[in-house]
């Protein structure tokens, strides 16, 4: 071996290689945070009174990973009774001693030999409490946010019953031999379909290290009939108020019918769906209740608005609603041509919270440090033809892989989606075996397709260019021993028994799999290596991920406009709070959407009617998105024509046009 690693560089070069790291390294028991440490200790008398009360008031738990760490926490008082001031290295457990905590606790200034920094460890022992609390290897028994996630897996008579009919449903083998044999095989021939095809393939290309890059998708020109037909459209499209949106979409759908009161009770109040309207204007553009209230309208009436919030408009009604609109726009045969509703997206809106609530979080790459520099992320999914069709409300900004199976699970409506595209965000092994172990196609927009590492389940395969690329090695043989557990995890997810980004927490351990989550993300592996196959080997595999893509990026542009009080800010300090608004905002979205294409059918109908040729393929490149024609500022009407019943406004005149409008590309 020295003999090769010396026709690259000599035995002197390489220790003053390793010399040169040893010393920017530092020392083994000092690190970044030494200094805080430090200060930390200085600061005993503060949590003294606390630490005791901790176990008592809270039971805890532990995995076998988190023992030690609660049995050193629950041992704390016993160091300090009977006015000790000499605590012995024999005591603690020294192998929770991390980093720079192991100097200030055995190498502190003044110490007697064979005792130790009490007052340094009283400190070390939370902060590993912390760690492995937020890993779940230490919960609160009681608990239904820090509890154990373990508990709440199928097992017992209830994984006997529940299996035969979960594996039929995710088509999974209770022996995994043979499976794994044909992934491993499919991902083989795969390799090698690839590679045959790579000569006629101009847009990937390796570099000396062996890298894969795909040049960029070329832009697709508008052509001049498309260019015509978004003109036409534009000016056709009726001019309403933001309520009147609502109003006439609630027309069509009967979706106001879904607000029914928290008592349970049948509703007595006439023209609820105005009040509705009025409340979801306020919640979806973040602003004051006074630009809707008009006294001498009873629907509008500032009591009747706190009546109606306090009692019907809450996430679950929002949700039934919101069924409603994914089910009308459905049935459009402008959004059929968009799409079936088999691919959808899911990715994260940012909003920033100005307020102190522990709600939020802070991140540098979307939130500046000062004011408002804290922010929440709402986490949303859009299908092919539109559709808004569930979110949830992501405190702070943890990678949003965590929760996207947890969206993906928690639907409003619609069409359950086969393709799934995320950005880098949402990514990684774990998640793509869960994922494809849940039976959806992981359609993952790698930013940095160079820097992947590809995998392989024969080390001896030549698989031409792609050998360097393809340097890991699927362990096969670990997927099989852990496949049971693997079976209770997604099967525990697909019943709902458990959260899926709890689940994640579980399989992964200060940024390491455990070895059932390293067991996942081999599986996970395969999927991702065939992904990024069929992404270097497929330009229309390549063109459905960007499509579904920009979707999502108009979905956020025209939340933005619509979310624009308070200078785009959440100011929500509980996370219902959260929940509620933006989920007020998701249906808004979901009913412009609905209202958009449905006008946009009816024009792109009587324009065929009136002989101009309107191309599917230049309808089908037409924007739900477009607002022009939707005033979402000032005061608002919330009139309806009389004459609208079971029909739609009559169309503009697409040869007129207004001083002040402006014609959108979509």
């Amino acid at each position: 071996m020295w003999e090769q690693i010396e026709t690259v560089a000599s035995r002197k070069e390489i220790t003053q290689a390793l010399t040169y790291i040893v010393d920017l390294a530092g020392p083994a028991d000092d690190d970044a945070d030494a200094a805080w440490r430090t200060e930390l200790v200085k600061r005993y008398h503060t949590v003294r009174p606390f630490l005791p009360l901790l176990c008592k008031v809270i039971r805890f738990g532990a995995t076998p990973a988190g023992h030690r760490v609660l049995a050193a926490l629950r041992d704390l008082p016993r160091l300090w009774g009977g006015g000790r001031n000499k605590v012995g290295v024999e005591e603690i457990d020294q192998d929770l001693l991390i980093g720079s905590w192991r100097r200030l606790v055995l190498q502190a200034p003044d110490l007697e030999p064979g005792s130790v920094d009490w007052r340094a460890w009283t400190f070390c022992v939370p902060e590993q409490f912390h760690r492995h609390l937020r890993h779940r290897d230490i919960f609160a028994t009681n608990s239904s946010k820090w509890g154990d996630p373990r508990a709440k897996l199928l097992g017992g008579a209830a994984w006997t019953t529940a299996k035969p009919m979960v594996l039929a449903s995710l088509g999974l083998p209770d022996a995994p031999d043979e499976h794994l044999a044909q992934r491993a095989e499919l991902l083989h021939a795969t390799y090698l379909d690839v590679v045959g095809r790579l000569p006629g393939n101009a847009a990937a290309s390796f570099d000396d290290e062996g890298r894969l890059h795909l040049a960029a998708l070329p832009a697709e020109a508008d052509p001049p009939s498309l260019v015509e037909l978004r003109r036409l459209t534009n000016r056709m499209l009726p001019r309403v108020d933001l309520p009147e949106v609502l109003l006439e979409v609630f027309s069509w759908t009967g979706a106001d019918a879904a607000f029914t009161s928290i008592t349970g009770g049948e509703t007595r109040l006439t023209d609820l769906g105005v009040t509705i309207a009025a409340l979801l204007v306020v919640e979806a553009c973040n602003i004051t209740r006074r630009p809707v209230v008009k006294s001498n309208v009873e629907a509008l009436t500032r009591d009747r608005l706190a009546h109606v919030d306090a009692h019907y408009l809450r996430l679950d009604t929002i949700r039934a609603a919101n069924a409603a609109l994914i089910e009308a726009q459905a049935g459009i045969d402008l959004a059929q041509l968009w799409g079936g509703g088999h691919v959808a997206s899911v990715d994260g809106m940012r909003f920033v919270v100005p307020v102190r609530t522990i709600h939020s979080g802070s991140n540098p790459r979307y939130w500046p440090r000062g004011r408002g520099s804290r922010g929440a992320t709402w986490l949303n999914m859009i299908n092919d033809q539109a559709a808004g069709l569930g979110a949830k409300v992501v405190a702070g900004t943890p990678r949003d892989s965590l929760y996207v199976l947890d969206v993906l699970y928690d639907r409003d409506g619609g069409t359950k989606p086969q393709m799934i595209v995320t950005e880098t965000a949402s990514y990684s092994d774990i998640v793509f075996g869960l994922l494809s172990l849940a039976g959806w196609t992981y359609a993952l927009q790698l930013a940095d397709l160079p820097d992947q590492k590809l995998w392989r389940v024969d080390q001896k395969a030549d698989y031409g260019p792609f050998n360097q690329a393809a340097r890991g090695r699927v362990d096969l043989a670990r997927v099989s021993r852990h496949w049971e557990d693997i079976l209770r995890v997604i099967a525990s997810i697909h019943t709902g028994a458990v959260r899926a980004h709890d689940v994640i927490r579980m399989l992964s351990r200060d940024g390491h799999p455990t070895q059932l989550g390293e067991a996942v993300a081999n599986y996970g592996r395969i999927h991702k290596s065939l992904h990024v196959l069929r992404t270097a080997d497929d330009p229309g595999y390549r063109k459905t991920m960007k499509g579904q893509g920009n979707l999502q990026e108009g979905r956020h542009s025209l939340g933005r406009e619509i979310f624009h009080g308070k200078r785009g800010e959440l100011r929500q300090r509980y996370y219902e709070g959260m929940e509620d608004q933006l989920g007020a905002l998701g249906l808004v979205l979901n009913a412009i959407v609905l209202f958009n294409t449905r006008y946009l059918d009816a024009a792109i109908a009587e324009l065929r009617a009136g002989g101009h040729e309107v191309r599917d393929e230049d309808a089908v490149r037409l924007s739900p998105f477009v607002r022009h024609h939707i005033n979402m500022l000032g005061r608002y009407s919330f009139l309806l024509p009389t004459d609208l019943v079971g029909r739609l406004r009559p169309l503009r005149d697409p040869n007129t046009v207004d001083t002040d409008e402006e014609d959108e590309s979509g």
